[in-house]
C-alpha cells in the first residue's frame, strides 16, 4: 500500500522538520509539502491534494482557523488535522465547525499521534479526554447550537450517529448494521445536514456534548 501523502502547515521550522522526519521515517506516510505560513499552506494543498493536512493553529499571518476556513471553500478533500499548543474550548469549537478532522496537542507522544493520524485517514475519528472535557461546559455555546437541540433523525441515521461517535468508520458501521459503505455515506450526509455541521468529528462532539448536557 502506498505511504499517506501529507502536508505540513506550520511557522516552526524546527518541529516541522522533526515531524517530517518521524512522519517519514514510518513508511506509512510520505511528506510531500511542508509550509511555514497559512497562505503558503493553501497554495501547496491546492498544488499537492495530499491525504492528510497537519495545520498549525497559532501562525503569523492566516492563522490555522482562517486556513480551515479557506480549505473549505475551495473544496480541498485532504484530511484535516489541527496540531496546537494551547488547548482552547473556544477555537476547538471554532476549528469543528470550520470542518477539521482531527484536534491534537503538540505535547501528544509520536506514536499516539501517528496512531491518530492513521485513524482519521481510515475515517475512524476518536475524541481525546481532554476534548471530551472542554465540550462538557457548553455554557458560552448559542443555544441553537447545543448537543440537546431537538433534531428528527431516523432508526438507522441514529445509530450511524451513535457508531460515529465511537471512532467506528464507514466499513465498520456498514459491516455492524448490515448494509453497505455507500448506505453508510447516505445517512452521514443527512447526518451533517440535519445538525448543520461539516465532519465527522463534528459529528462525535455533538453526540458527547449531547450526553453530558443530559447528565
Amino acid at each position: 500500500m502506498d505511504p499517506t501523502t501529507l502536508l505540513l502547515i506550520d511557522d516552526h521550522p524546527l518541529f516541522r522538520r522533526g515531524l517530517a522526519e518521524y512522519f517519514n521515517s514510518t513508511g506509512e506516510f510520505q511528506v510531500v509539502g511542508e509550509a511555514s505560513s497559512g497562505r503558503q499552506g493553501i497554495a501547496l494543498a491546492e498544488q499537492l491534494r495530499p491525504g492528510l493536512i497537519l495545520i498549525d493553529l497559532h501562525m503569523p499571518g492566516l492563522g490555522g482557523l482562517h486556513v480551515l476556513d479557506e480549505l473549505g471553500q475551495l473544496e480541498i478533500e485532504s484530511r484535516k488535522v489541527v496540531l496546537t499548543a494551547s488547548l482552547d474550548r473556544n477555537e476547538l469549537l471554532s476549528a469543528l465547525r470550520l470542518g477539521a478532522d482531527g484536534y491534537m496537542l503538540k505535547e501528544t507522544e509520536p506514536d499516539d499521534l501517528r496512531l491518530y493520524i492513521r485513524n482519521c485517514v481510515q475515517g475512524v475519528i476518536v475524541l481525546d479526554d481532554c476534548l471530551v472535557t472542554l465540550l462538557a461546559n457548553d455554557d458560552d455555546v448559542p443555544e441553537g447550537e447545543r448537543g440537546t437541540r431537538q433534531v428528527e433523525l431516523t432508526e438507522r441515521e441514529a445509530q450511524t450517529l451513535a457508531r460515529i461517535s465511537e471512532g467506528m468508520s464507514n466499513k465498520q458501521i456498514a459491516r455492524q448494521l448490515g448494509i453497505s459503505d455507500g448506505t453508510v455515506k447516505v445517512y452521514v450526509k443527512n447526518l451533517l445536514r440535519k445538525l448543520n455541521l461539516r465532519s465527522r468529528l463534528e459529528l462525535a462532539a455533538w453526540v458527547h456534548r449531547d450526553a453530558l448536557a443530559r447528565q
